[in-house]
């Protein structure tokens, strides 16, 4: 086809114009240039599906998921947001079983803890060291759940993955301490070997925080004997120290005056109130493992 100039090229234009005039008359109504909206989704990989969908989702309008309390809750301090909508709790009922998983951020909201009965596993380490003294942290004030109380060595949650799902011997419970010890507290892996961690017991309770956040945990005690390099993660920990038993005693006291503003978490206060002392002297004796008795599941709600 020739290139049209001069008074052709005009022809040309005038027709042009003719035809789109036509196809915009009702006779002929102009249609969306675009073909389904899904189209665009059946030839791309699924991670790129993925992102997307995602994109596609305006600033008003959040997609159905926790993203929008994320928004809700953008005062969070962001380390304590990203683990609360990143980590994957294990959804357990009252006999431990496992019934499916959730975000740590659902796990702790006291209107699902209630309507729906939410169930998490969770560990709590009481880490002693050669001369039977037991390490304590003081929460930072960033912590969504309990900021600024005293309460044992480290206190956490196994996540949904296979490493620590594992049932036999509590392993799963063991391997995600070791990981929360070093995220805590920095104490590497090598100063405390799972194999090194005794399970005593699982107690199931139930704790608000304030009118927000809470509790609901099937807890697993491990204890264990080491000697350790500490050095605080401020994201998590304000404060640590070592005490011995009527160091302990002297804290709960000044705890129950409210003195020097100390509080303690619930579930430390459980496990101090129903075990730790006649555990403890067990440790010092060398007979823990006489004192562990993992069929129970002690109710303390």
């Amino acid at each position: 086809m020739g290139l049209l100039t001069g008074v052709g090229f005009q022809n040309w234009l005038a027709a042009a114009a003719n035809s789109a005039s036509a196809f915009s008359s009702s006779a002929f109504p102009l249609k969306p240039l675009f073909l389904k909206p899904r189209s665009i989704f059946t030839s791309t990989p699924a991670a790129l599906r993925r992102t997307l969908r995602l994109s596609s989702y305006s600033t008003s309008t959040a997609p159905p998921s926790t993203m929008g309390d994320a928004a809700a809750d953008s005062a969070m301090d962001a380390v304590q947001r990203r683990l609360m909508f990143e980590d994957e709790c294990i959804l357990v009922d009252e006999n431990d079983r496992v019934v499916g998983h959730d975000s740590k951020y659902n796990c702790h909201l006291m209107e699902k803890i209630e309507s729906e009965n939410l169930l998490h596993r969770a560990f709590s380490v009481f880490l002693f060291n050669s001369k039977y003294e037991l390490l304590l942290q003081q929460r930072s004030a960033t912590k969504v759940t309990f900021p600024l109380v005293w309460t044992n060595t480290c206190c956490s949650h196994p996540l949904y993955r296979d490493s620590e799902l594992i049932e036999e011997k509590a392993l799963g419970a063991r391997n995600a301490a070791q990981r929360k010890l070093f995220d805590e507290l920095g104490i590497p892996a090598e100063d405390v070997p799972v194999d090194q961690f005794t399970p005593l017991g699982r107690i199931l309770y139930k704790a608000p925080s304030d009118g927000k956040w809470g509790e609901h945990e099937l807890d697993y005690l491990l204890f264990i004997i080491r000697d350790v390099s500490v050095h605080p993660n401020p994201d998590e920990v304000v404060d640590v120290k070592y005490v011995n038993q009527q160091q302990l005693k002297e804290l709960l006291r000044k705890a129950d005056a409210g003195e020097e503003g100390i509080k303690l978490s619930p579930w430390f206060r459980l496990v101090v109130d129903n075990f730790l002392f006649k555990w403890w002297d067990h440790v010092e004796k060398g007979t823990l493992e006489e004192a562990a008795d993992m069929k129970t599941i002690h109710k303390l709600t």
